[in-house]
């Protein structure tokens, strides 16, 4: 089958928080027409982007066109969950111009690029590219590499060396797939800082990615989409840590969901929240909340010291006005002491 008789596929992947989701949504606002469907991808079992995005309300990708699996990482359940929820979407009739998958923050692009190799999805899709986002005031504070520099010549020593840092593997596994690198909220650093961040990146990633800059993912879909790049014909030429697996765990992580009952106002929850996320592990929150006298839902996007919200839509009828959280962090991390500062 021709190139272009084949459904283009973009894969959106990258560290929580980095601002997938912000990105994707200023696409469908600005698709000029083109039909797309949404997979996305959550860690944890509350599907809060995909009601995010379900909220958007734009045309050009309806309720419907959104499909969530939240049974687990997207990499890891190629099999069971990802191949039929793509074919159901390239068997209905009014089979979407370009279909957007964006993983959970924790996901390896490559095992997901690499289905789509196999012979009944690759006659029907190709991939387009591969975007990592990246959040640039985190790679400024040394989120992900207490020295990067060595982390790199240790790599290129021993590929299987284990660094004991999941998240610097998990975002070197990200950029190593890439077609594109967008580095997110630029506007939170001086020049120089956006400037030593783009150059850190260029040197991480494959020599012919570039890193742009955005805020608010507000970039031209025509940028990002219509990249004609057919990971899956050279996937295996991106190296990652994970290549001699035969398949990676998230044993590193934890995650659960705790629900918060309405409150009179915002600012004290968010407080809490993030007292939360100074908990020792504790990597991101994010959710929707219940506020008294308010109408509509109240968004919470939390990583590290930043902690964002907004109101989104207003509450279905047929919803139970409460508020729910979804927690992530590292094995291990103080579940109970984080409990008690939500629901304090």
């Amino acid at each position: 089958m021709a190139l272009a008789a084949k459904t283009p596929v973009t894969v959106i992947t990258g560290f929580l928080g980095a601002g997938k989701t912000s990105l994707i949504r200023h696409m469908l606002e600005n698709a000029n027409g083109r039909k797309l469907a949404l997979i996305i991808n959550e860690f944890g079992d509350l599907g809060i982007d995909g009601d995010i995005l379900k909220g958007c309300g734009d045309e050009t990708c309806s309720e419907d066109d959104v499909v969530e699996l939240t049974n687990g990482c997207i990499c890891c359940t190629v099999a069971d969950d990802f191949i039929p929820t793509l074919e159901t979407l390239l068997d209905r009739e009014d089979r979407p111009d370009h279909i957007v998958i964006e993983t959970s923050g924790l996901a390896l692009p490559k095992p997901l690029v690499k289905a789509f190799q196999w012979p009944e999805v690759r006659s029907r899709t190709t991939v387009d590219g591969v975007i990592t986002v990246v959040d640039g005031p985190a790679v400024k504070s040394g989120l992900f590499a207490e020295d990067p520099e060595l982390i790199k010549k240790q790599w290129e020593a021993d590929p299987t060396l284990d660094h004991e840092n999941p998240l610097e593997e998990v975002f070197g596994d990200q950029l190593a797939c890439a077609d594109m690198v967008i580095v997110s909220k630029s506007d939170m650093m001086e020049a120089a800082e956006l400037e030593g961040v783009l150059n850190l990146i260029n040197e991480e990633a494959r020599t012919s990615v570039e890193a742009i800059p955005a805020i608010h993912g507000r970039l031209d879909p025509g940028i990002i989409l219509g990249l004609d790049a057919a990971v899956e014909d050279d996937v295996d030429a991106r190296p990652s840590c994970h290549d001699d697996e035969e398949e990676h765990e998230h044993d590193d992580f934890d995650t659960f969901t705790i629900g918060i009952d309405v409150a009179s106002e915002p600012g004290a929850v968010i407080e809490r929240i993030k007292q939360a996320l100074t908990q020792e592990g504790v990597l991101r929150i994010k959710g929707a909340l219940a506020i008294a006298d308010k109408r509509a839902r109240l968004i919470v996007q939390g990583v590290g010291e930043r902690v964002e919200h907004y109101y989104d839509r207003p509450w279905a009828g047929d919803e139970t006005q409460t508020g729910q959280l979804v927690i992530i962090g590292l094995q291990g991390f103080d579940r109970s002491a984080v409990e008690a500062i939500l629901q304090d």
